[in-house]
This record gives structure tokens, C-alpha cells and sequence, in this order.
């Protein structure tokens, strides 16, 4: 085999190295979704650790989990959100600002795929309506 040759084979097993190694890992199929996946779209199981997996979802979601004040939630309910029933409970609180001050209070909605946390979604007014809230010392007590 000459050099050129060589050269050629080289750089096709390093060009597919990514893709053979992207196969250890999974696909977007594996990992549920809101929008589809192999796994969410049967009936949703009611999230155990809802507390927990709320507090690590509210780490990276707020800029500085220290300092939030008036923190309450809502027990899980199912609600259709994308054409689909998930569990989603629904958090009040006042985060601290990066000024060090405190604003208004801020609602949130906290999605659960296959009885796990998911996402934190904004616009919660819709999906929290009629959401009966209870304290969540926990969130208030989060450090970074």
C-alpha cells in the first residue's frame, strides 16, 4: 500500500471516528421530549421526585439560585401541553436580581417527561391557573 494510499485511510477512520462514537451515546429518540420521542408519547407516570428534580431544574435555570424569597409550589397535575398530557407543577417565587434587589414575584411551570423533571417554562399563567400553592423552603434555601 503506498503512502497516498495510507494517507486516504487514515483520514476516512478519523472523519467517521464522530459519527461511530455519536452512536454510543444515543439519539434525540432516546431522550423524551415535549415534541415527540420514542418515550413521551405514552401515558405520563406521576413524577416521585417532583421536589427534587424541580430544585435541580431551578439551579441552572436561575442566574443565582441564592437569596429567592416567597417560594411556593403546586403539587404535579396533568396538564396538555403540545397536544399532550404531561404532569407539570407550578412554582411562585421572587428571585434575587443581579443588582442584589428583589422585584415582583414570578411564576413558572415545571414540565415532567416520564416522571422526570424536563424543562421550566415562562409563560405558566395558562398552565397554572387554578394551581393551589404550598410553601417550597426548600427553593429559598438553595445555595450556588
Amino acid at each position: 500500500m503506498g503512502r497516498l494510499a495510507k494517507r486516504a485511510v487514515i483520514l476516512a477512520l478519523v472523519l467517521a471516528l464522530p459519527a461511530a462514537l455519536a452512536g454510543c451515546f444515543g439519539s434525540d429518540g432516546d431522550r423524551p421530549t415535549l415534541m415527540g420521542g420514542s418515550q413521551a408519547g405514552g401515558p405520563q407516570v406521576f413524577p416521585d421526585n417532583f421536589r427534587s428534580d424541580t430544585l435541580a431544574l431551578m439551579r441552572s435555570y436561575l442566574n443565582n439560585p441564592v437569596g429567592v424569597r416567597d417560594a411556593s409550589m403546586a403539587e404535579p397535575v396533568q396538564r396538555e401541553v403540545g397536544g399532550r398530557q404531561f404532569y407539570v407543577s407550578c412554582l411562585h417565587f421572587t428571585p434575587r436580581e443581579t443588582d442584589g434587589s428583589y422585584k415582583a414575584m414570578r411564576e413558572r411551570a415545571v414540565i415532567f417527561v416520564n416522571g422526570r423533571g424536563d424543562r421550566v417554562v415562562d409563560r405558566a399563567s395558562e398552565l397554572c391557573a387554578g394551581a393551589v400553592y404550598v410553601p417550597f423552603p426548600e427553593l429559598e434555601k438553595m445555595t450556588r
